[in-house]
């Protein structure tokens, strides 16, 4: 396999690229977690974006992902960083954790709409209220990639580019199809080598529709109250989000 060729498998640059950039939301958790304390739990760290900059402000995190490889990533880069950051592979539906319950677990990024559908995203909310003190706080950020309009008419955002060591990557999402409770992104990921050579895969993303307001009902099923919602304003090319948080009671 060529080195571009396995850039394109690589699940650690494609994170990076698709989203490591974004940064309207950090202000937000900081403010969560400094309203908190800790620990903090993240679900769907990934590649450390949240986790690695609320451990910077000293906060305890425990990060908790599906994919070893980026919290491989995510590990290497605390400690080059010198920060602490307890990592966990695990799915959010079904993970389990020993050791002291979190003042705030959250999912930023639309992690909640990449549960497969209302039975997933319920199985998270039943595991982080496991995981949640009296009183703990879950905050969910939840986005509708269509912004209320129909899918022949959204507009898909520009490529997300990064260049790495004189290689180019980028991702560019060309278009959003609207499903049964679901919405699809279809990408177009390519390599440019130092030398020139270009090399492209397909990918896509299914994110379900779930609107704040439902967020709030199956919480409130599962011992948790709604409190105030959050927004982050959208930023250059991405889209604004929700944030929903629920009190443990």
């Amino acid at each position: 396999m060529s080195r571009s060729a396995a850039a394109l498998a690589d699940p650690v640059v494609w994170h990076d690229v698709e989203c490591g950039g974004y940064a309207a939301d950090l202000p937000l958790w900081r403010e969560l977690a400094g309203v908190a304390g800790g620990p903090i739990l993240e679900l769907g760290a990934g590649t450390g974006r949240v986790a690695l900059d609320l451990a910077g402000r000293g906060f305890e995190v425990i990060a908790l992902d599906s994919d070893p490889l980026l919290l491989q990533t995510l590990a290497a880069r605390a400690r080059e960083r010198g920060v602490r950051v307890r990592t966990a592979v695990a799915d959010a539906r079904t993970f389990e954790l020993s050791g002291p319950r979190a003042a705030l677990a959250i999912a930023p990024m639309q992690v909640v709409q990449l549960m497969g559908g209302a039975d997933g995203r319920r199985r998270l909310l039943s595991r982080a209220r496991a995981h949640l003190r009296r009183r703990g706080i879950l905050a969910l950020a939840v986005a509708d990639p269509l912004e209320g309009m129909p899918a022949d008419e959204a507009s898909p955002p520009v490529p997300d580019v990064t260049e790495r060591d004189g290689w180019v990557f980028s991702s560019t999402p060309f278009a959003l199809r609207a499903g049964e409770g679901e919405i699809a992104i279809d990408r177009l990921r390519q390599t440019v080598s130092p030398e020139g050579t270009l090399e492209e895969s397909m990918a896509s993303i299914t994110l379900d529709s779930v609107s704040a307001a439902e967020l709030e009902a199956a919480g409130a099923e599962l011992g948790f109250r709604a409190l105030p919602r959050h927004s982050v304003e959208a930023v250059g090319d991405y889209v604004g989000s929700t944030v929903v948080l629920l009190e443990a009671t």
